[in-house]
């Protein structure tokens, strides 16, 4: 017999599925008909057009004046260097929003992302191609990554730019791919409940995790307006455990992990126990580890690139935060 409700059945399942470093299945249950899809469609449209990132809006090319031009020595035209600059994701270091960077090269060489690091900025597509330079060539450009939102073409930047430098089509947005699915659950005897699967696939400039959670902080401050008349209080609250949703599995044991024996008990006779303790840990510091030879050491960064992290990763201070409550709590 059905069941006349006062309230909506609140969703108190909600599980982080890490598939690699860069992208994560965000799982949420169960949801009354219809609700899912309700909260799912708004925080799609978030996550592609607020998720905070970097990229280059002006570049100035010593011997070029302007994209249809070229550079002696560089097989590539300015306009074809232009889009391969375009797919090298940057990120600023420090929380730095604005930097202007020269680099110079000369040939023979291929340049690619990784040429493109230093002490100010990280490229996290390292494998990109940028330009050809012949042996007698040579290269010098200037580029200015800014941080921003969303999409930004190159004629509203042109008048923010000095002379000489050539305006960029600036994509800022680190996610590539937001997708949502709806599936059924049970609840009790009832299968018509929701589940809602959000993939999320990012460039590298951020987690999947801290995305969704940018998100949902630009969702919850654009709906904030109505509380300026209508004051709105959750009369219901709903436990979730382990506040941030990576803590489950950077809190899992080692075991979890699958290491050999010799590698195992290297970790554990140095009380590591946790798989959080060595992703917070830098290569230097496992290298360190009493006893730890190198196929040890390969094994175990390549157990933990499996799970879906890199030793030395940076994670949120609150993460981090969790983390270390847990192992002090052991």
């Amino acid at each position: 017999m059905k069941k006349i409700k006062t309230s909506p059945l609140l969703p108190k399942e909600f599980v982080v599925d890490q598939i690699s470093a860069n992208e994560a299945n965000i799982i949420a249950y169960p949801f009354e008909t219809g609700y899912a899809v309700s909260l799912a469609h708004p925080l799609r449209r978030f996550l592609l057009s607020s998720s905070v990132g970097y990229a280059p809006i002006g570049i100035k090319i010593e011997g070029a004046k302007h994209e249809f031009d070229s550079v002696r020595g560089m097989l590539e035209d300015i306009s074809d260097f232009i889009i391969n600059l375009k797919g090298i994701r940057f990120k600023l270091k420090n929380g730095v929003k604005e930097k202007e960077i020269t680099y110079s090269f000369a040939g023979p060489c291929e340049i690619h992302g990784s040429d493109l690091d230093n002490d100010d900025t990280e490229v996290v597509t390292p494998n990109a191609f940028l330009a050809t330079l012949n042996e007698d060539a040579t290269l010098t450009f200037t580029v200015i990554i800014h941080q921003g939102i969303g999409y930004v073409p190159s004629e509203d930047i042109r008048d923010m730019l000095d002379e000489g430098y050539i305006a960029l089509d600036a994509y800022f947005t680190p996610v590539r791919h937001a997708t949502y699915s709806i599936e059924n659950v049970l609840v009790e005897d009832n299968p018509n409940f929701e589940k809602v699967i959000i993939n999320i696939v990012t460039d590298g400039q951020i987690s999947p995790v801290d995305a969704f959670k940018n998100a949902l902080e630009v969702m919850y401050a654009q709906m904030a307006v109505f509380n300026s008349e209508v004051s709105i209080k959750a009369t219901t609250t709903v436990e979730r455990g382990d506040e941030h949703p990576e803590l489950k599995r950077l809190g899992a044991r080692l075991e979890d992990l699958g290491l050999s024996a010799r590698s195992f008990n290297c970790l554990d006779r140095s009380n590591i126990k946790y798989i959080g303790e060595i992703v917070m840990m830098s290569q230097n510091d496992l290298k360190e580890v009493k006893n730890l030879g190198k196929k040890s050491f390969e094994e175990i960064l390549e157990k933990i690139t499996e799970y879906g992290y890199t030793v030395g990763q940076d994670l949120p201070d609150e993460l981090i935060s969790a983390i270390k409550k847990k192992i002090e709590a052991e």
